[in-house]
């Protein structure tokens, strides 16, 4: 039996090279920075912009064409994924080395799973769509080259996001979504009000970016060693590689990896490799890193001989049997915690037909290979690499649990969570296709991914689930009640996001992280629909509106479904989508019931009772329903509110309508394509896209309670009952039908003051938070001034003070004795000069009279 086995990571060689699918829309940012201006200026393509109703065809064709390009790189990849076996669906492709320094190994690499490979699709296929509409609602853009700019990078910096191999990647894109998200918000930056929005953004998610860098940190570290009580830093394992047989999964079919298929011998006996029988050898850890088989000594080694192979290598044909290892990562890695650069293996067995891998141990931020330390398992059957992991503490605090608490306090900044959420209402004042493109369908579910791609680590701490599902409930229903009386269409959505991005997060919460996925996809396409719907008509009112407030205000709107048909069909399936109500089984339905029954069955949330999480939720859902059909029912049914509606109100270009009909359709039928179980009907079968993502999500350690169908469906039964009710509720007091004065009767509503001021939370925070920031401003402006301004400006006088001294003495000491002795010298070479005259007689009695004296004196000294 081998040492080690764990279903680890099965990875192969991706169809092209990963790291092409974020290079295009890089490429196209690039093209049109340097190049759009000229391209926009040009009568290149002018008469055909004019047909579509476009901007620049140039910069269009640029931006658009690298949008498309990556969505079929990522569309080849991923059907390449899908032929491969559910086990071994990982695509794996390594660009360069980037960061190596004792045991932290990071490289540009990539990889796409299920999990990756369908948020590559969303972000390309849903980002193309809203590229082409843009082209059409930003025409007339002074600056829209920048724009798509913009738009690319972001798109690049998501797409490393997702793809990324590692958390050191995904905090690039991490990085480069917020960025790019400051620039798209503040894009018309003369506005001050919409510079400020930019910049609200900016500083909120850098107060979130905090708490992920904390939070890597503590994994990173949790991961390799620990403190003792005696202040020695012990490494968890001295080893850092070690062979790995890889298993095949329950109910894969297959046997462990490291067993043989050989007809089993007597208890004990261990069989003989069949002569010429091959295993497969796999290293992606540290790229670069040289292998050798059957080395002696170090005298061997420094022969230079050849090696086995090079890292990265995927299923490398070795022969079965027993072998030692030799591993030489170079570069400056420590491997031992000595400072040997040297690993050995000393013994790897390799069953015929299967694969061994190579698998790194101790501190890491590569996705795979923190997933495979918390599978392996030693001889004995035991996941020593994972209860390392769980025993230890800080602060007295399980350091998961720590560690995950920091990465969702990261999570909550970029998706908008209680209490960093107040940045995306306000982030509305951008264009409407950045609100699509980042508040709808990319940046917004940077959080959920990441917790999702991190779920074998989050569901190891029930606490910091029952967290997670608790402020997701939270935001959810908090937000959905702000959404009541808000007036600016732009505004209703963008709570409505914050309260979707909930659900979300109580879906990874509770453990049901396909659910979470699930809902992130079908968010993506009736959010995104819902989105540039509202642009259309902010398109649209702009003929009788040209105050941009005005032209966003609900109130102004009414009977649009008259003159912009099309839009109102899209946007009134959208609401069906995400409401339920009066027709359930569109998209959001499947979803959002999936994720409130996975929430009221789960046992993952530690202190916090599924029940509640359930009622919250539930009670958030039906407020959807009223504040979405609230929304459809003023913009788009009743009467005008302005007379020139009628005659100058008109649908939106081609370019706009037939994206909003691509979002519709698939906010229609992606739920029941992608959710649909034959449990339902009596079968077994797992919804698609659970089966898809399964490989994903295998070990993360969720249970949940057992029910049966009966109050499944009742439980169903009771949520789209009640979405059916307030939709009944949102259509009497906003429909055809509605009051002229439904304004004056709303405002005398309970709650309607705190509700349309959002609770007053900017208030409270600007009361608050900012007042104290900016009071530290100033009082640490007053500290620079008087005390480090002040040590300063002492130093500086104690130095001019020394330097008088210093100078003093240089000049009255010093120069002193130099002036004293060089004046004798002149005095004495003045009165010698007077003894040479010139007279040799005078000579003469000189050297008479001190050959006398010299004679006297030897005289009396004798």
């Amino acid at each position: 039996m081998p040492d080690y086995t764990g279903q680890v990571t099965h990875v192969h060689a991706s169809l092209t090279p990963l790291w092409w699918i974020p290079l295009l829309p890089l490429l196209g940012a690039a093209t049109n920075a340097l190049f759009g201006r000229a391209l926009q200026r040009s009568a290149f393509g002018r008469d055909l912009s004019k047909r579509l109703h476009i901007g620049s065809f140039g910069v269009t064709l640029v931006a658009v064409g690298a949008m498309l390009g990556a969505f079929a790189l990522g569309l080849a990849n991923f059907v390449a994924l899908a032929g491969l076996e559910p086990e071994e669906r990982a695509l794996y492709s390594f660009a360069w080395q980037m960061v190596r320094i004792g045991s932290l190994d990071a490289n540009f690499a990539f990889v796409m799973d299920p999990l990756s490979g369908l948020m590559t699709l969303i972000i390309t296929g849903v980002g193309a769509l809203i590229h082409v509409y843009a082209a059409s609602y930003m025409e007339a853009e002074p600056s829209y080259w920048r724009f798509f700019t913009y738009l690319n990078l972001f798109v690049f910096a998501m797409l490393l996001l997702v793809l990324g191999d590692n958390l050191i990647v995904m905090f690039f894109g991490w990085e480069g979504v917020g960025l790019c998200s400051y620039l798209l918000i503040g894009f018309w930056y003369r506005d001050y009000e919409k510079a400020s929005a930019g910049m609200k953004a900016f500083v909120v998610n850098r107060i979130g970016d905090f708490g992920f860098v904390c939070g890597l940190a503590l994994l990173f570290w949790g991961l390799g060693a620990r403190w003792l009580d005696d202040g020695r830093y012990l490494s968890d394992y001295r080893a850092r590689f070690i062979a790995v047989a890889a298993e095949a999964r329950a109910g894969d079919g297959g046997g462990a990896a490291g067993t043989s298929d050989a007809p089993a011998g007597k208890p004990g006996e261990r069989r003989a490799p069949r002569a010429g029988a091959k295993g497969y050898l796999t290293f992606t850890g540290h790229p670069g890193a040289r292998v050798y088989l059957g080395i002696a000594d170090a005298a061997q080694l420094a022969s230079s001989p050849r090696p086995f192979g090079v890292s990265p290598f995927l299923r490398k044909e070795i022969d079965a049997g027993a072998h030692s290892v030799v591993i030489v990562p170079g570069d400056g890695a420590v491997i031992g915690g000595d400072g040997v650069e040297i690993a050995a293996i000393e013994r790897m067995r390799v069953e015929p037909g299967k694969e061994v891998v190579l698998a790194t141990v101790g501190s890491t931020v590569t996705f795979r290979e923190i997933h495979d330390q918390l599978v392996i398992k030693d001889a004995g059957g035991k996941a020593f690499l994972k209860e390392a992991l769980q025993s230890k503490t800080v602060w007295g605090v399980s350091l998961i649990t720590l560690a995950c608490l920091f990465l969702f306090v990261g999570a909550a900044g970029k998706s908008a969570q209680i209490p960093l959420y107040v940045w995306l209402p306000d982030a509305m004042a951008g264009p409407t296709p950045v609100s699509a493109l980042i508040h709808a369908a990319t940046m917004v579910t940077a959080g959920v991914y990441m917790i999702a791609r991190l779920s074998s680590v989050f569901s190891l701490s029930p606490v910091a689930g029952g967290i997670v599902a608790l402020i997701g409930a939270s935001t959810a229903l908090f937000a959905a009640t702000i959404g009541f009386f808000q007036y600016d269409i732009k505004k209703v959505l963008a709570y409505s996001t914050v309260s979707q991005l909930g659900f979300m997060f109580i879906g990874v919460g509770v453990g049901a992280y396909w659910a979470a996925v699930f809902h992130l996809m079908t968010h993506a396409f009736f959010k995104a629909c819902l989105f540039l719907g509202s642009g259309s008509v902010i398109h649209g009112m702009h003929a009788v509106e040209h105050d941009e407030a005005a032209a966003q205000d609900m109130r102004n709107m009414g009977g649009l479904r008259r003159v912009m048909p099309l839009t109102a069909r899209t946007y009134q399936v959208a609401c069906l989508a995400i409401t339920a109500a009066p027709i359930p089984f569109f998209a959001g339905f499947w979803s959002k019931d999936e994720i409130l029954w996975k929430a009221f069955g789960t046992e993952n949330t530690g202190p916090i009772p599924g029940l509640l999480i359930y009622g919250m939720g539930l009670a958030a859902a039906l407020c959807t329903s009223f504040y979405m059909w609230r929304s459809y029912y003023l913009t788009f049914e009743g009467p005008h509110a302005r007379k020139e509606i009628k005659t100058k109100v008109h649908e939106s270009p081609p370019a706009i309508t037939w994206v909003l009909a691509a979002l519709a359709v698939l906010s229609a039928l992606a739920g029941a394509v992608f959710g649909f179980s034959s449990h339902f009907v009596g079968g077994h079968g797992e919804p698609l896209l659970e089966a898809w993502l399964h490989p994903v999500f295998a070990h993360a350690d969720v249970s949940f309670q057992r029910h049966g169908l009966g109050l499944e469906l009742a439980l169903m039964a009771l949520s789209v009952g009640g979405a059916i009710f307030t939709f009944s509720r949102a259509r009497a007091r906003y429909g055809e039908r509605r009051s002229a004065r439904w304004a004056e009767e709303e405002r005398r509503l309970p709650g309607h003051r705190l509700l349309s001021n959002r609770y007053y939370v900017d208030e409270i925070y600007d009361a608050t938070v900012v007042r104290a920031a900016l009071s530290l401003r100033l009082f640490f402006a007053e500290m620079d001034r008087w005390i480090v301004d002040g040590i300063v400006n002492a130093v500086a006088v104690l130095t001019r003070a020394a330097a008088w001294v210093t100078g003093a003495i240089d000049r009255y000491l010093v120069d002193g004795v130099v002036n004293l002795v060089a004046e004798g010298t002149l005095s004495a070479g003045a009165k010698l000069r007077t003894l040479q005259t010139g007279r040799i007689q005078s000579y003469v009695y000189f050297l008479l009279g001190g050959v006398a004296l010299i004679s006297i004196v030897h005289y009396f000294l004798r």
